[in-house]
């Protein structure tokens, strides 16, 4: 077992000043200053072994994969790949985890902020849609002319605490410029 040994670097100035000659005299008043910590000798710890495995249960999450809604240079779906507890609206773990939600209406004054009077965060459920609430009244008044699979993210809940599974998002449905479909591109856990 080895030895730890700590000092403090207050302690070890204080003693070579006091055994300097010239500056004995100068440092006689020298006290700690408040709120440092001082040891008044040098003291040994011996290390404990510890328990570097620690079991972690699963915790729940629901995969998400959202598909911006323009190629990537190279021509390929930017898709990012998230994990997030259920419950939650889905504007707010899209928030959460910096995905494009509002594109040019990002500004304050050009959406509502989730109360879901506005329409500005359409998105569109690719797959997954089991694991979210039923259309709500504000989605249905401003979606009617809208495809159903297309819900406004500050209305859509996703599913609850305990909930598993892989939601498929089209990020700006009305703004994407290819036709991206699910397929077997998902990253290995």
């Amino acid at each position: 077992m080895g030895t730890l040994q700590l000092n403090s670097h207050y302690l070890t100035v204080l003693s070579i000043l006091s055994k300097s000659h010239n500056y004995k005299n100068n440092f006689k008043s020298l006290k700690a200053p408040p709120n440092h910590l001082s040891f008044s000798k040098i003291r040994k710890i011996r290390a404990v072994e510890t328990d570097t495995e620690v079991p972690q249960e699963e915790n729940p999450g629901v995969n998400f994969a959202f598909v911006a809604s323009v190629l990537l240079p190279d021509g390929t779906a930017d898709v990012h790949y998230r994990t997030a507890c259920g419950g939650q609206k889905l504007r707010d773990i899209m928030l959460d985890n910096d995905i494009e939600l509002y594109g040019p209406y990002a500004r304050p004054l050009l959406n509502c902020a989730g109360g879901g009077t506005c329409g500005t965060c359409m998105v569109e459920v690719i797959q997954g849609r089991e694991l979210l609430n039923r259309r709500t009244d504000k989605e249905k008044e401003k979606l009617k002319k809208n495809p159903k699979n297309w819900r406004l993210a500050c209305q859509v809940t996703v599913g609850t605490a305990d909930s598993t599974g892989l939601v498929v998002i089209q990020q700006l449905p009305e703004w994407k410029a290819h036709e991206w479909t699910y397929g077997e591109d998902l990253p290995e856990e």
